[in-house]
């Protein structure tokens, strides 16, 4: 593929005045039948209309590369209100960043409004620009034409606009150069981009990692100073981006490129703090492989298995706290997992049905080791048995030594009923001298007064 970028690039392209390098149709290896038919649809019904539209930004990107784009997203010179107009299923989201949401079924075509420099908009209104002391883009709804859009785009594969009429390209900053050479350069000055939206810092690693591009050293330089602007992020916005980091196929790639830029302490700074330790880096880059491995044969993951393995060397240290006072291992796990869990939500807001699993997934690693009786057969019955065999196994894979604790558990699926039954019989008796405390349940405190 990067021979026909290269070949591309060979080709003789009109250039305007301060405009944007022109790749005719059979110069490059789009056809429009590459475009989803619904972002076609809207780019001709705006165009019917007589705005203009282009399919613009990573669905070029990853078509030039010959990818398959993960959605397709429109870029057009009509407002969001003009848009919404023209479909039915339209609707406008955002305050920060206003943009429309077209619905064709299930597929959803993002519709972008050209944006404009902050300096287009001399009379401050605060509904349309904003931006904070430190520069952050608090509002960002000033509009103009696309070569200020161009301009406006995070990193230069990224402004590229194919217009599926003419089946034409137009390349605003020399994204298929960088395509080229693999380079990922981002669009003006780095340090002030980066003050404007700090998540660029983190869509550089994901890039990055996803496309085994290199950073330019530009775009490399102001990322240390930077990084602790990720601080001023909504907790909730930097969960969608740690998700699309993690969980996108190549969350191997996208570690290895948060440790190199110094932001993955900025995401999970518990964990980063003991990521020095072999164990637990081992457990963690085992945890990547196996979420890539899953996601690249088309198996389900969820975030609540990665985030229970990123936050474990966290949880067992805290865990130590409680079971140096003589806490059972059970209670510890339980009380150290909801302390470290309220720490993480504050830099990245997990929704609770996905804390709520990952407590379990924790809490079942000290009943795994509990087989005698019926505890055994309590423990494989539980919902999360699955997914908590799963992360005693990664434990293992990761150097842990569980006394063949997997491989129990392995067999135990495996078996049939009396086998199971013979299997339990054949465990040492627990002691029942010497056994942790369990710390009281707290009383209800009572109103006297009422």
């Amino acid at each position: 593929m990067l021979k026909r970028i290269a070949k591309t690039l060979g080709f003789k392209k009109k250039r305007t005045p301060a405009g944007p390098h022109i790749v005719p149709p059979g110069s490059h290896p789009i056809v429009p039948e590459d475009i989803s038919r619904a972002a076609s649809d809207v780019v001709s019904g705006l165009e019917k209309a007589g705005y203009t539209a282009y399919v613009v930004g990573g669905c070029v990107r990853d078509l030039m590369l010959g990818l398959k784009p993960k959605d397709f997203d429109v870029a057009t010179n009509a407002t969001p209100e003009e848009v919404k107009r023209l479909f039915r299923r339209a609707q406008i989201i955002g305050r920060r960043f206003r943009i429309v949401h077209v619905r064709f079924g299930r597929e959803v075509i993002e519709v972008t409004t050209f944006r404009a420099h902050h300096t287009s908009n001399p009379g401050k209104d605060k509904n349309l620009s904003r931006q904070s002391k430190e520069g952050m883009l608090l509002r960002d709804n000033v509009f103009g034409s696309i070569d200020e859009d161009a301009s406006r785009r995070d990193f230069s594969i990224n402004a590229m606009y194919y217009h599926p009429t003419d089946n034409t390209i137009y390349d605003y900053a020399d994204g298929l150069k960088d395509l080229e050479q693999k380079t990922l350069r981002i669009i003006g000055d780095a340090a002030t981009r980066y003050r404007e939206d700090p998540v660029r810092m983190l869509r550089a690693a994901r890039f990055a990692a996803k496309l085994g591009f290199e950073l330019d050293d530009n775009t490399f330089a102001p990322i240390t100073e930077c990084a602790a602007l990720l601080g001023d992020i909504s907790s909730a916005r930097l969960f969608d981006e740690s998700l699309k980091l993690l969980m996108s196929g190549s969350a191997v790639a996208a570690y290895e490129q948060l440790c190199h830029l110094t932001l993955f302490a900025e995401l999970f700074p518990q964990t980063a703090r003991l990521i020095d330790n072999d164990f637990y880096q081992n457990l963690i880059c085992q945890a990547m492989r196996n979420t890539d491995a899953r996601i690249n044969n088309r198996q389900r993951v969820t975030p609540a298995f990665i985030y229970a393995a990123l936050l474990w060397p966290a949880l067992i240290e805290q865990r130590k706290e409680y079971t140096d006072k003589g806490d059972s291992p059970l209670y510890a796990l339980q009380q150290a997992g909801s302390e470290v869990i309220q720490q993480q939500i504050k830099r990245t807001a997990i929704p609770r049905r996905f804390t709520t699993m990952m407590k379990e997934i924790w809490e079942l690693q000290a009943r795994l080791n509990r087989r005698n009786g019926q505890n055994a057969a309590r423990v494989f019955s539980h919902p999360r048995f699955r997914a908590a065999y799963d992360f005693l196994l990664l434990r293992e894979q990761a150097g842990e030594q569980t006394q063949g604790l997997g491989e129990w558990w392995t067999l135990y699926q495996e078996v049939d009923e009396n086998e199971r039954e013979a299997m339990v019989a054949a465990l040492p008796k627990q002691k029942s001298g010497n056994r942790k405390r369990r710390r009281p349940r707290r009383k209800p405190k009572v109103d006297h007064a009422s």
